[in-house]
């Protein structure tokens, strides 16, 4: 054997490093508790931060409307949320004072309102209009939210006994202070625009093709109807399809190449999208399926744990009847919207659906996460997608 002379400074260091190889000991690697695989992802353009304003559905369905346009083979460009947010707010507010006050007014909103404003008022870029006109380098609408409300009130009350001629002219103009004026002409790649011309000629897409789909049974299947959400100030009309059905437009609609504007539930415990993943998860003993809670308690530690950690990728069922509990007992609630562009699946097969969000490039991912196909299935309020992208046999039974 030969010996091998050390250093002083050599032995001190190898004595300070336990996980060196004169410690014989290994590191410990963490183990990743979801390790996602992507099936398919979808083109998109950028992770935008909505930041402190409530205009999720504006950010979201122009990030679905923007993989739209690559799809057709238009060149992509971010397009404008607070333009939308702007003419939304408006018609919102007329809406209100016309029902007297009896009407949500607020920053929420639904993905049918990005249809209602480009059919409208067109669309504009976001580099034309940022809608950054008070003193802030981003979205912090909590004055502009409460200043507009107060004022829409003043009006409401009508201390005059008759509205003025003026109140709208008023309206807009808190909405010009804060965002900026609307333009009515502007430049862009080199070419002039309206915001009409720029909806038909930029984007080229057509609003009529887009549909919005649901699942509950309080309304019958294959029928429209208006979701009772406070941000549907709209009103506006969604098809009806059991959960299955609306699970498989989805799979399909991604498998053709399409994404989908996804609005759902983000408050339950399982949504942990800093963390990269929304799951359903079981949550008690109690919904440990058909483990007796008898042989449960007898288990060794060793067998609980090892029990767990197996249960502790498993997720609830999900039912058409869950879903409407969930609904009717308000524990599904309209939180969010988000954008849907593909599919994975985790370490042990399970799917997922890949989400673009809109509060920045944060978390795992980027600004992404994965949603399992059982979280989609139990909290989706409703989509919007391309009616082109329905199979064939549903389209039928929708009459589209």
């Amino acid at each position: 054997m030969r010996l091998i002379k050390l250093t002083a400074f050599a032995l001190i260091a190898c004595m300070l490093l336990p996980t060196s190889t004169f410690a014989r000991k290994k590191k410990k690697v963490k183990k990743e508790a979801y390790v996602f695989t992507d099936i398919k992802r979808l083109p998109t353009t950028s992770v935008k931060n909505q930041y402190r304003a409530g205009t999720c559905w504006s950010w979201s369905t122009l990030s679905f409307m923007e993989s739209e346009m690559i799809k057709i083979g238009k060149k992509p460009v971010d397009l404008s949320a607070i333009f939308v947010a702007n003419r939304a707010y408006k018609d919102k507010g007329e809406k209100y004072v016309r029902l007297h006050g009896d009407l949500n007014f607020g920053a929420g909103g639904a993905n049918v309102d990005i249809l209602h404003v480009i059919k409208k008022y067109g669309i504009v870029p976001k580099s034309v209009y940022e809608g950054l006109n008070y003193g802030e380098s981003n979205h912090v609408q909590g004055e502009l939210d409460a200043v507009l409300k107060a004022y829409l009130d003043g009006v409401v009350k009508n201390r005059n006994r008759r509205l003025s001629t003026a109140w709208m002219k008023g309206f807009e103009g808190v909405l010009s202070a804060y965002y900026g004026e609307i333009p009515a002409t502007f430049s862009f790649e080199g070419k002039q625009y309206t915001p009409q011309s720029f909806a038909k000629e930029r984007v080229g897409l057509n609003m009529d093709d887009y549909v919005l789909l649901t699942s509950f049974t309080h309304h019958p299947f294959y029928k429209t109807f208006a979701m009772e959400v406070q941000d549907n100030w709209l009103w506006g009309q969604m098809y009806n399809l059991p959960i299955d059905e609306l699970m498989q437009v989805m799979n399909s609609a991604i498998d053709n190449g399409y994404t989908i504007a996804w609005a759902s539930d983000v408050s339950e415990k399982g949504f942990r999208s800093s963390k990269g993943y929304a799951i359903v998860p079981l949550s008690s003993n109690k919904e440990l399926a058909d483990l007796e809670m008898g042989k449960w308690e007898k288990m060794s530690k060793r067998k609980k744990k090892a029990e767990k950690a197996a249960l502790k990728f498993k997720e609830l069922p999900v039912t058409q009847e869950m879903r409407q509990e969930a609904f009717d007992r308000w524990e599904t609630t309209d939180d969010h919207g988000m954008h849907i562009v593909g599919t994975a699946k985790d370490q042990r097969g399970a799917k997922y659906f890949i989400v673009k969000n809109s509060w920045g490039e944060y978390g795992k991912y980027k600004g992404y996460f994965y949603a399992s196909e059982t979280f989609v299935k139990y909290k989706t309020m409703n989509i919007m997608i391309n009616k082109n992208a329905i199979p064939a046999a549903i389209r039928a039974k929708l009459g589209l």
